[in-house]
This record gives structure tokens, C-alpha cells and sequence, in this order.
């Protein structure tokens, strides 16, 4: 017998709609509400890790991720002037050897590609919808939405982000996330090399991952006081002026920056905010996934992949425990150290950048982080 029938997910993002997924292949009844009506996420590129894209082939989908995305077996260290001082294979996940080491894709396209893959699953997916108030006893938890209607289910599970209002009725004393001191800037550019590539100025590193046969997406990342508004009409010269010592290719890009030529609407900027929640990340028939307890910055390119990894720890979990508490309690312990991992390492390699700390150092908690993730949830 299952230890649930009925699931409701809170948030449609990349965590959410892959628990929808693993769930629905159970054969258990979800609803999934995102409060987002156009279920259109931000953001430029995403790159996905040699290990998410082994979560991502469990989901089902990592065909046509490769398929509409750019992926890589190497990457190409060059200096500011894109001179390429060295190549460095890119390494598969274990049990995953004849997938690429890494891939980029639109972060949009991943959302389109997800949110087929949540349907065609059999998922009754409601947009514009999230939550007014949520009661639960030990049998159920009943659930008020924003339009109105009133919906029952054996389990709760919590995916609506960093900012997660679920979080709060888990965790009500936790203060949320913390500002890195940090802002990541990205760009879509046309696709100039078959590897992704780093380019290593004097103060700043910037890095050109491809997201598709044509395009890349350039990113940087910058040190920031604090998480202040910054006007998007301002992000291209902004941007181009972090780039003013880098020449080449990315001298080229800069320029259609200020000129306007490469297209303001392709141009991105967030500050980098983050959080480690420890477990256990349930209350009762409530739990969280993704983002709302593990939220990390980009370093490792593995924030989207521990998300989906988390949706399906927490789905395996469910189908072979005898008691929900212990399915939940047994999610959060298995997938807490790989998630501790990438958001510790991520945060040090940070913390090595804004203080202009040791290469050695940063490339070392990097190569052991990545080594570490290829291991088999």
C-alpha cells in the first residue's frame, strides 16, 4: 500500500515539477499550483553539471536537453585577450560515462522542456494559483488556494523557492537567505567555440558556456556591497564596464553592449543570496525540496541538479519506507550532505574570489566538490 495517494506540489520550478514527475510514475495523484500565471521563469543560461544530467536521464528528459541545449566535453582556460593557455577534460558522472561532462541551456527552455514532461506525466497542473492557508492534522492537510477552492492531501510538498512562503509555516523562526557579497551578471552571446571557456583577467574572470548550436551565455560574477536595486536599464553598461580589461571576443561583446547592438534584453544581473537549512526539513505531512532548504550560488554549477536530485531521493524514499515520517525523515538525511557539499564549496569559492584568496585553493575545493558529486546518489 502507498504511503500516499494524493500530493500536492507548491512551485513549478525545475525542483517541483521533477518531484510532480518521479510521483506521478508511482502512480500517485498531484496537483501542482506555481503562482507564476505565465509558468515563464527568469533568466538567461543554465549550466547543467555532468551529474545533473544524470538526474536529468532518471527524469526522463535529458535527450531532448542535449537535443535543445549546448554541451561540452572540456573546458578552454584562456587570458583576457581569449589566448588559450590550457584545456581541461570535463568528467562524466558515474553510471553516466556517455553523457557529456557538462551542458548549457536556456533557462526557459529547460522550463518548457520540464513543463511538457509534467504534463504528458499526467500532473493536474493549476497557473496563477498558490496557497491562502494550510491546516494539517495527523491524517491529512487541507489546503485553501488563492482562487477559492479547498483541496486535500496526504502530503504537502514545499518547492516555491529561496524565498519560500511554505518555509514559513515549517520553519517560522528561520530568518532566510543571506547575501553572498556577490551579483552574478550573464549575457546571451553567439556561440564563438565548441568547449565552454573561461577568460582569466587581472581582477575579474569571466566565462562563456554554450546553450545551444548558435548561442553561449556569457557570465561574471562581481563583489557587491549589498543586494541594492540595480535599474535593468543600467545592466549593459554596467556590465561592460566590469569587462573594460578583456579583449577579443569578449572586447567585441562589450562593445555591442555600450553600442546597443548585442541587445539589452539579453542581459541579466541578481544578487547572490544563499542558505543551508539543517534537517529535518519536514513538519507533519509538510515537507521542503529545493531551493526553500538548500540555496546555493552558481559556483557549481549544481543548484538546479541538487533540486532535481532532491525530487528524486524524496520520490524514492516515498515509495520504499513504511511510514511517511520515516520517508521524510530518511529523504532529508541521504540528500543533506551532497546539498551541504555544493552550497559549502560554492560559498568558499566565493568567499576566494571577493578577497583575492588562493588559486590553488579555489581550484582545489572546486575539483574535489566535482569529484565528490559524480558519486552515485
Amino acid at each position: 500500500m502507498a504511503l500516499v495517494n494524493k500530493v500536492l506540489v507548491i512551485g513549478g520550478g525545475i525542483g517541483g515539477m521533477c518531484a510532480a514527475i518521479m510521483l506521478r510514475r508511482q502512480g500517485i495523484e498531484v496537483d501542482l499550483v506555481e503562482v507564476n500565471p505565465q509558468w515563464a521563469p527568469d533568466g538567461a543560461g543554465i549550466t547543467i553539471s555532468g551529474p545533473s544530467l544524470r538526474s536529468l536521464r532518471e527524469i526522463g528528459v535529458v535527450d531532448e536537453v542535449l537535443r535543445r541545449g549546448g554541451s561540452w566535453t572540456a573546458v578552454d582556460i584562456c587570458d583576457a585577450n581569449g589566448q588559450l593557455s590550457m584545456t581541461v577534460p570535463t568528467a562524466s558522472a558515474i553510471g553516466a560515462e556517455d553523457l557529456p561532462g557538462g551542458a548549457g541551456i536556456m533557462r526557459t527552455v529547460l522550463a518548457d522542456i520540464l513543463g511538457n514532461a509534467t504534463q504528458n506525466a499526467g500532473a493536474n497542473v493549476r497557473l496563477g494559483v498558490s496557497f491562502e492557508k494550510i491546516e494539517q492534522d495527523e491524517n491529512e492537510v487541507e489546503v485553501l488556494f488563492t482562487d477559492g477552492s479547498l483541496g486535500r492531501y496526504d502530503l504537502v510538498i514545499g518547492a516555491d523557492g529561496v524565498n519560500s512562503a511554505v518555509r514559513k509555516l515549517v520553519m517560522p523562526g528561520f530568518e532566510g537567505p543571506k547575501f553572498t557579497g556577490q551579483g552574478s551578471w550573464r549575457a546571451v552571446v553567439p556561440r564563438l567555440r565548441e568547449n565552454s571557456t573561461i577568460y582569466m583577467g587581472k581582477t575579474t574572470k569571466a566565462g562563456m558556456n554554450p546553450i545551444s548550436a548558435t548561442e553561449c551565455y556569457l557570465f561574471v560574477l562581481d563583489k557587491r556591497e549589498g543586494m541594492d536595486f540595480l535599474a535593468p536599464e543600467q545592466w549593459p553598461h554596467m556590465l561592460a564596464g566590469l569587462l573594460e580589461e578583456f579583449g577579443g571576443a569578449i572586447g567585441e561583446f562589450r562593445a555591442g553592449l555600450i553600442d546597443g547592438s548585442l541587445g539589452n534584453h539579453r542581459v541579466l544581473y541578481r544578487p547572490l543570496a544563499g542558505h543551508m537549512i539543517p534537517a529535518p526539513w519536514h513538519k507533519g505531512r509538510i515537507v521542503l525540496l529545493g531551493d526553500a532548504v538548500h540555496a546555493t550560488t552558481p559556483h557549481l554549477a549544481s543548484g538546479a541538479g541538487i533540486a532535481v536530485e532532491g525530487a528524486i531521493v524524496l520520490a524514492e524514499e516515498l515509495q520504499r519506507r513504511h511510514s511517511l515520517e520515516g520517508a521524510l525523515t530518511a529523504y532529508a538525511g541521504r540528500h543533506y550532505d551532497r546539498a551541504r557539499l555544493v552550497v559549502s564549496a560554492s560559498n568558499r569559492m566565493g568567499q576566494l574570489e571577493q578577497q583575492g584568496g588562493s588559486r590553488e585553493e579555489h581550484t582545489r575545493v572546486m575539483i574535489e566538490a566535482q569529484q565528490a558529486l559524480r558519486l552515485p546518489l
